[in-house]
């Protein structure tokens, strides 16, 4: 039998076993899951270098290295993100709904687990413990596959967490990595119906699109961020600026970080706003009218309005009005996260009711799209579609329901 069979039908009966499970219990195994990884990490450390190292040889660019990256300061952010899953309501058994039919049928909706979780992922290691500290509190088991660019490191972590596990109430066999990372495995992984009850993909829009195209399993699909900030005629010289500067260079190889800024072309702070991007090491691409005035500024292809740089580049065009912004965020948005700056409340309005995204903002950063920030603790994806769930996706995102019914000996006449 192939590693992904046996992995995945020890899941399976993993899955059982955890589904039953207190929230007592799997917070005891969560945090003792924190516990071994902080008291693990140089260890772990020194098997991302090892991964590092191979991905410089192998020519990575600068933004992959950053994601692949693991530091001291990172795993403690990691070990917080398992302690703050833990001090979650665990939302298993919660009833969503519940009434009584005129036969006397008592029905309620119940939060349960969705089963056995496959996440796909590229070059981002705290992905391994984000999912799988999400998937267990949810009381799922999670077959994780990574890239072969951070299979030191995710080895490394899940062989930590399953060492933690051993010693709880929590199966270790619900945590698995699939270290076979060729395509062909892969393939196989996204027709496994009888073991998989959902695949999550993680990573750039390669990734994604060959799991969703490719996929039995039903899928729930994250995307890629191509993210923009409008910055209206009425919008404030600092706040405009700041969120700018914050929403691209925080940390520009994230999916929520900007990759456009739409600025109205009667706003008098352009040359502010562009010259604090310059000198922060900005590289700027720009349409004609830009272009053309500023000598820091590339012209821009079509290709720059629809790209994810996921680096310290920014495609810059002015434009005329809140319906030009929208029709381009219409045409080169990736239904992420985007961002109007500005104090007229009628066109915050307009760019609510018509820009289809995941998270919208009125002059705030696009980077607060992130589980930690909307307060789910850590989290699983930013789900760009609509259906089942959409945005962060934290601990409810990863359940489904069921119904009870409860009788007295009704039977359908």
């Amino acid at each position: 039998m192939s590693e992904l069979l046996q992995k995945a039908s020890k899941l399976k009966k993993a899955s059982k076993q955890l589904g039953i499970l207190s929230a007592e219990e799997k917070n005891t195994a969560l945090l003792q899951m924190a516990e071994q990884i902080a008291k693990e990490k140089e260890w772990i450390i020194r098997e991302n270098e090892k991964d590092i190292r191979t991905g410089k040889e192998n020519g990575m660019s600068a933004s992959l290295l950053d994601r692949l990256l693991l530091t001291s300061e990172r795993i403690d952010q990691i070990v917080e993100g398992v302690r703050q899953v833990v001090a979650l309501e665990d939302p298993i058994g919660e009833i969503l709904e519940a009434w009584e039919r005129p036969n006397g049928l008592h029905i309620q909706t119940v939060r349960v687990p969705l089963g056995v979780i496959g996440m796909v992922y590229e070059a981002r290691p705290n992905v391994t413990v984000d999912a799988g500290s999400l998937c267990l509190k949810a009381g799922n088991a999670v077959l994780l596959r990574g890239s072969t660019s951070a299979l030191h490191s995710n080895k490394a972590l899940v062989g930590v967490m399953r060492k933690a596990l051993a010693e709880t109430a929590i199966p270790e066999d619900a945590v698995q990595l699939l270290e076979d990372t060729s395509r062909e495995t892969a393939s196989q992984m996204f027709r496994l119906n009888q073991y998989l009850d959902v695949l999550i993909p993680r990573g750039g829009a390669g990734l994604i699109q060959s799991v969703v195209q490719n996929a039995t399993v039903p899928v729930l699909e994250t995307g890629v961020g191509n993210c923009h900030i409008f910055i209206d005629q009425m919008a404030g010289k600092k706040m405009a600026i700041d969120i700018a500067v914050n929403a691209k260079l925080q940390r520009p190889s994230v999916c929520n970080a900007i990759e456009t800024v739409l600025v109205h072309k009667e706003w008098p702070y352009v040359s502010e706003l562009l010259n604090t991007l310059h000198e922060k090491g900005v590289e700027l691409r720009g349409n004609e009218e830009l272009a053309a005035s500023y000598s820091f500024v590339n012209p821009a292809s079509d290709e720059d309005w629809a790209c994810e740089y996921l680096a310290p580049i920014l495609a810059v065009k002015l434009i005329g009005d809140v319906y030009e912004a929208i029709d381009h965020i219409d045409q080169y948005g990736t239904k992420h996260s985007e961002a109007i700056i500005t104090e007229n409340a009628e066109n915050v309005r307009l760019f609510f009711q018509s820009v289809d995204a995941a998270v919208l903002y009125h002059n705030a950063s696009t980077r607060f799209t992130d589980g930690e920030q909307f307060g789910y603790g850590a989290e699983i994806g930013i789900s760009t579609q609509k259906l089942h769930a959409r945005g962060p996706m934290g601990l409810k995102a990863i359940t489904t329901t069921k119904a009870i019914v409860q009788g007295t000996g009704q039977i359908r006449g």
